[in-house]
């Protein structure tokens, strides 16, 4: 969905399949509020409409509405997982080395370009996840320069290609 539409949950849930359920909504209506928003995050804002939710029906609505395709989850490399409601179009991430902050960033050449590997081994690509990182306007004000970048064996990481 596009960053500025405002979304008919009820029909997307019910368009998905799913149950028009209290939790649901709540949780829906908390990651439009909170991009990038971790699970504790979650819990608080939904727990403001319904303060008898459970973390349980948290969880299982956020697992419930990730694999229906109509939340993302994101968890950069060192930070605990991430959901938003932006989905659909393929957009990337920046994130701020220091704080943690995390804003969506557009393709720079369209839609979905980063679909077509140069070499796709025979996979069959239906998604890519691109994350860049520095330091945000805040922390990068506060400081002389980046940290020093550190390579993927260096942080544990596998090399996505």
């Amino acid at each position: 969905m596009p960053p500025s539409a405002v979304p008919d949950f009820p029909q997307l849930l019910r368009d998905a399949g799913l149950r028009v359920t209290r939790p649901r909504l709540a949780v829906l209506d908390a990651l439009l509020e909170l991009a990038h928003a971790d699970t504790e995050s979650v819990i608080h804002a939904v727990r403001r409409d319904l303060p008898e939710v459970s973390h349980q029906a948290v969880y299982d609505s956020l697992r419930t509405l990730t694999a229906a395709g109509l939340a993302r989850r994101i968890q950069p490399t060192g930070s605990v997982a991430r959901y938003e409601v932006r989905v659909g179009d393929n957009h990337h991430h920046l994130v701020c080395r220091s704080c943690g902050a995390i804003v969506d960033v557009d393709c720079a050449v369209g839609r979905v370009p980063c679909l077509t590997a140069a070499d796709d081994h025979g996979y069959v690509i239906d998604e890519a996840e691109v994350i860049y990182w520095g330091l945000c306007p805040t922390c990068s004000a506060g400081s002389e320069g980046p940290p020093p970048s550190r390579t993927p064996t260096e942080t544990g990481e596998a090399r996505r290609v």
